[in-house]
């Protein structure tokens, strides 16, 4: 009976430590802000917000890796209590989930083909233009919003995508300015990159309606990382070459909001 009582207190004890947990979702293929480190750790810019988060609201973190298309339902099925996924806090993406403060203001830009005939944002429009997209983005819904003359082709990585344009198979992929200016700076020989945003954009971390006062902690937590310099000692350890690139080209970089 000891021994009964025992186990049943064990469990009880494992099942609230369980339930304590911030499960939080992201797609750790998209490096500086989520990705799998050498060792096989998740990491990033985003990866570290999520933990000074679950710091805030005294909850142990736990990441799951699933691919972004997967992400927002496996929130509204509440597996997952948070995604911080550089997600763009769209109009279209509101009617389902919730929406932080913005933490990251970027754009939609291009990488094109080194002889591509896309030399601006207008010729994206020509007919018959072939245009890669990564399945569930906010480039994916801008350019079949945008671009019904062009062949889209949505695929589900980045890798996958930046190949396309690298080998010519296409005129250009639309994705966000850090993105663009990482894959164009591997593959430079081969590829241009447009960086006038095609439109701006914010990314914000999502969770589910109706969550106001876990909304209200991590909005206070992302002021204080905004005023304390948090975001400038990430964007430092992780973002040095992205931060020299912007600085270069003139154009704001990502933390700066206003």
């Amino acid at each position: 009976m000891i021994r009964l009582l025992a186990l049943s207190l064990l469990f009880t004890l494992c099942a609230c430590s369980r339930s304590n947990k911030l499960i939080i979702g992201t797609d750790a293929t998209y490096p500086p802000f989520e990705f799998v480190d050498e060792k096989g750790v998740i990491t990033g810019v985003d990866i570290e917000i999520g933990r000074e988060i679950g710091k805030a609201l005294g909850r142990e973190v736990e990441f799951k890796n699933i691919n972004f298309d997967g992400l927002q339902t496996a929130l509204l099925t509440n597996a997952l209590d948070l995604v911080i996924s550089s997600v763009s806090a769209t109009p279209e993406r509101r009617k389902a989930v919730d929406f932080s403060d913005p933490y990251v203001k970027t754009g939609l830009s291009v990488l094109v083909a080194k002889n591509s005939p896309v030399m601006n944002s207008g010729d994206l429009e020509a007919p018959g233009r072939k245009i890669v997209v990564r399945l569930g983005t906010t480039g994916e819904t801008w350019a079949r919003e945008h671009l019904k003359n062009a062949q889209i082709k949505a695929l589900d990585n980045d890798t996958s995508c930046v190949m396309e344009v690298v080998n010519a198979n296409v005129d250009a992929w639309i994705y966000d300015q850090v993105s663009i200016m990482r894959h164009h700076a591997e593959h430079a020989e081969k590829t241009r990159a447009l960086l006038t945003p095609l439109r701006e954009e914010v990314w914000a971390v999502a969770l589910r309606q109706g969550e106001t006062e876990m909304k209200a902690k991590i909005n206070e937590l992302l002021a204080r990382m905004k005023a304390d310099g948090s975001f400038k000692r990430l964007a430092d350890r992780f973002m040095a070459k992205e931060q020299k690139m912007m600085a270069e080209q003139g154009i704001p970089f990502v933390f700066e909001l206003k």
